[in-house]
């Protein structure tokens, strides 16, 4: 949030000079009040009024508690004293806010006003008093409607239209890896327009919660480095999540989070209405029957199967433990919401090869061996999970099982 804006500029008497402030006494004291200034002028004053050199440079300043943004200017002219003008119109920022995005709107606002005062001396010939006039109400206008609205379009006069606004600046996404599953948090297909990237237009039917990010390069014939960057673009705009590929092999166990979910009935409700099979929905839900043994997902039921997954124990055998419940429930919807509103987490497993095969594997290289399973020995560090593996070999659980026991004594852990 923007703290307060001002314009100075170099006074041929005075030097430089906080002309508008907003708030008013934000940058320079006032005598009627004991309240201290945001910034003290004087220490900051050659800096945010530099010499001509350093003109038409972006500046951020640390002073105090706060970030000073700005862009001073400088035009050269007959018709200015001492032929030059320089002015900046400066930006306060508490220090711990994202500065980022506020840097184009000192550079923006830099732009106009140079184009301003080339063209009708909209600075230098502004005889209004302090706190006062165009320039001021610029200002003001600008401080409230960018922290309010993160946008502004503020006419300067027929020809001009100062029209801003702050994009949001986020962290770069985690890595994606193939075996990941992007997850829809938006409609997709509603922001589609003709200029979107074609890569992305061909992975976007297949996201769907189901298909990992290499089974979507596949169905979609795309190149995988094309799709996982489009996914990125994405994951980056909290349009897609990545889940953990879904299996009735798989375990789950509850995190500490659960206690939160025990505890908030609103959640209950909503957990209930997403894990109902379509034709169980409640009956407020248009188009949707209710059955009369739904009463029987009450939301203790829910906490209780929740409670009741661990590790070592697999979906699969999980519900043949709630089978009267289970029908009732997308079992596939019923764990991914616990996992994304975060009580819920995949036991992952991983395959160590002993000290024992890690010598039979290096024997086999020496012996220049054609071994089927010597792409899977580059696996077997305990860092990469089934999951990693199955996608990258193309080939099921079943299958990798079977392999590893053909190389020898390995241990699989789960975590």
């Amino acid at each position: 949030m923007i703290k307060a804006i001002f314009y100075c500029k170099f006074d041929v008497l005075e030097g430089p000079k906080v002309v508008h402030q907003v708030p008013t006494h934000s940058i320079t004291p006032s005598t009627k009040t004991s309240s201290q200034p945001l910034v003290h002028f004087p220490s900051v004053a050659a800096t945010v009024i530099p010499r001509q050199t350093f003109c038409s440079l972006p500046i951020a300043l640390l002073h105090s508690r706060y970030r000073i943004l700005g862009y001073p200017t400088c035009l050269v002219s007959p018709s200015y004293p001492r032929n030059e003008f320089i002015f900046n119109i400066c930006l306060v920022l508490p220090t711990h806010t994202e500065f980022t995005a506020y840097s184009s709107v000192v550079a923006k606002l830099a732009a106009l006003l140079k184009h301003l005062e080339e063209t009708s001396h909209f600075l230098s010939q502004d005889r209004s008093s302090p706190n006062s006039g165009k320039i001021y109400a610029l200002c003001e206008i600008l401080l409230e409607d960018l922290n309010n609205y993160c946008e502004c379009m503020i006419p300067i006069d027929e020809s001009n239209t100062l029209n801003i606004k702050l994009f949001p600046t986020y962290p770069p996404p985690s890595p994606i890896f193939p075996h990941q599953v992007p997850l829809s948090t938006v409609r997709l297909e509603s922001l589609v327009d003709s200029n979107w990237d074609l890569t992305m237009l061909l992975v976007l039917p297949y996201i769907n919660g189901v298909n990992s990010v290499k089974q979507i390069a596949l169905l979609a014939d795309a190149d995988y480095k094309l799709v996982r960057k489009a996914i990125a673009h994405l994951l980056y705009y909290g349009c897609v999540m990545l889940l953990d590929i879904f299996s009735f092999g798989a375990s789950y166990a509850p995190t500490a989070e659960i206690g939160v979910f025990v505890g908030d009935p609103e959640v209950q409700a909503e957990c209930r209405r997403y894990v109902l099979l379509p034709d169980t929905r409640l009956p407020h839900e248009p188009g949707r029957v209710l059955v009369a043994d739904t009463e029987a997902l009450d939301e203790m039921t829910l906490i209780e199967m929740y409670c009741s997954l661990r590790q070592g124990l697999s979906v699969k055998s999980w519900c043949m433990e709630h089978v009267d419940v289970v029908r009732l429930v997308d079992i596939r919807r019923f764990i991914t919401f616990g996992v994304i509103k975060g009580f819920l987490y995949r036991v992952h497993k991983y395959a160590i090869a002993t000290g024992a095969t890690s010598i039979l594997s290096q024997a086999r290289e020496r012996k220049g061996s054609k071994h089927g399973n010597k792409r899977l020995e580059r696996f077997l560090d305990g860092n990469h999970c089934f999951d990693e593996i199955c996608t990258e070999l193309m080939i099921s659980e079943r299958d990798l099982l079977g392999k590893l026991k053909e190389i020898g004594d390995i241990q699989i852990i789960q975590k």
